[in-house]
């Protein structure tokens, strides 16, 4: 199975997931959030960190390694992330070397392979 290489991770506010009637998580994903160490994208809906916006994003890209989670690893701009392909949750996260800041979630959004082709 290919996964994609690069994608980018929006670290967005806890309350910008409250807007809509359980935020759409699961208890395991809020833990995990508040844990600072998951976040999902609905596919469906790439801007789903509107409408409190992200503090702040990072393009991370495949190193070529398994994290200690099982899944593949991504780095760039200051964040190392694992995450799972099929779901684009993100498993495990450091920010700078550090856990996610409690309050903040992170949401990925997978990158357009012939906009990045183009730059």
């Amino acid at each position: 199975m290919s996964h994609p290489q690069s994608y980018e991770i929006l670290l967005v506010p806890r309350f910008a997931e409250d807007t809509t009637e359980a935020a759409g998580t699961t208890e395991a994903e809020d833990t995990a959030a508040a844990e600072g160490t998951a976040g999902t994208a609905d596919a469906a809906e790439p801007d789903a960190a509107e409408p409190g916006g992200a503090v702040r994003s990072a393009v991370v890209s495949a190193t070529g390694e398994t994290g200690a989670s099982g899944y593949p690893r991504y780095s760039g701009e200051g964040i190392v992330a694992d995450i799972d392909p099929a779901t684009h949750a993100v498993e495990a996260l450091l920010v700078d070397g550090a856990e996610l800041a409690f309050g903040l979630s992170a949401r990925v959004k997978e990158r357009d392979a012939e906009r990045d082709a183009d730059r």
